[in-house]
C-alpha cells in the first residue's frame, strides 16, 4: 500500500497568514528525534488531517519541556525551559494543546500551571477516544479482529493521571481479543525507564525491569504490545529483541494501531 503524505500545519506559517488554530500538537523530544517513534508522530497527523481537526505543530520552535531535567534534580533548567516555552505559547496565543506523550502531558498538565502556564492540555488516548464515541473516528473494526492485543499501562498517563479506561475502551473497538497482563491499572509494573532512569545506566540487581515487564507482555500470548509512550515503547522493545522476538510479537502504538485500521 502507498504511504499517504500529509502536510503538517506550522504555527509560525499559520500566524503569518493571520489564522490561528484550535490545537497545538505537540510532537515532543522522542517524536522529533527517534526515529521508531516518528512513525508515531506520523499516525497521528495522519488521523488530526483525517478528522479534517484545525491544529499546528511549533516545528523548530519546539524545544523540551524540562520534563527529564526536573526528573533528575536540575529545578533550574527545568524552570528555564519552561518559561522560555510558556512565552512562545503566549506568543501563539495557545489554548489547547495535544500530546502524545505522557511525561509531556503531565509537565504541562500538573506542573506549568505553578510558573504561569495554564492550558487545556489533552492525551491524544483522551482525544482518539471521544472521536470514536461521538461517530467521527469510525475505523475498521475487522483489521485486527481476530488478533490478540495486550496494552501496557504507562505510568504517567495511569497512575498520575488515571487515565485508564480511553485506551482500553479504543482498543476494544479495534479487536475483540484484549487480554490484560498479570499487573495492569493501577498496579502496573514500570517499563523502568520513568523518572530520569531512561537516561542513566542500571542499577545492581538481578533482573532489569523492562525484562521482566516484557516477559508478562509475553506470557499473555498477545501478539501485538500495546503502547501510549515512547520510553515504554523503546524498553519493551528492547525487551522483545533481548528475547528474540522482534520478529513474531509487534510493539505499536494506538495511534499507529487506529492509522492502520483507517489504511492512512
Amino acid at each position: 500500500m502507498e504511504t499517504r503524505k500529509i502536510e503538517v500545519p506550522v504555527m509560525a506559517d499559520l500566524f503569518a497568514k493571520g489564522e490561528k488554530p484550535e490545537y497545538l500538537f505537540w510532537v515532543g523530544c522522542a517524536g522529533a528525534f527517534d526515529d521508531r517513534y516518528k512513525k508515531v508522530v506520523r499516525a497521528f497527523a495522519k488521523i488530526l488531517t483525517h478528522l479534517n481537526i484545525s491544529y499546528a505543530v511549533l516545528g523548530k520552535e519546539e524545544t523540551c519541556t524540562g520534563d527529564p531535567a526536573r526528573r533528575a534534580g536540575n529545578e533550574m533548567l527545568y524552570q528555564m525551559q519552561a518559561l522560555q516555552l510558556i512565552e512562545v505559547f503566549r506568543m501563539y496565543e495557545v489554548t489547547k494543546i495535544i500530546t502524545i506523550c505522557p511525561h509531556c502531558f503531565n509537565i504541562f498538565k500538573n506542573e506549568y500551571p505553578d510558573l504561569g502556564g495554564k492550558y487545556e492540555v489533552i492525551s491524544y488516548l483522551q482525544f482518539l477516544n471521544r472521536n470514536m464515541e461521538e461517530g467521527k473516528l469510525k475505523i475498521d473494526t475487522d483489521s485486527l479482529k481476530n488478533i490478540s492485543v495486550t496494552y501496557h499501562d504507562p505510568c504517567y498517563l495511569g497512575r498520575a493521571n488515571d487515565i485508564y479506561e480511553e485506551p482500553r475502551s479504543i482498543l476494544k473497538k479495534l479487536t475483540g481479543n484484549l487480554v490484560e497482563m498479570k499487573r495492569n491499572r493501577s498496579f502496573t509494573l514500570c517499563c523502568g525507564a520513568g523518572g530520569g532512569q531512561m537516561f542513566k545506566e542500571a542499577e545492581k540487581g538481578d533482573k532489569e525491569i523492562f525484562i521482566e515487564r516484557t516477559e508478562e507482555a509475553l506470557n499473555t500470548d498477545a501478539k501485538v504490545i500495546a503502547t501510549a509512550c515512547p520510553f515504554c515503547m523503546t524498553m519493551l522493545t528492547d525487551g522483545l529483541k533481548y528475547k528474540n522476538k522482534e520478529t513474531e510479537i509487534k510493539n505499536l502504538d494506538i495511534a499507529e494501531l487506529i492509522a492502520q485500521s483507517l489504511e492512512l
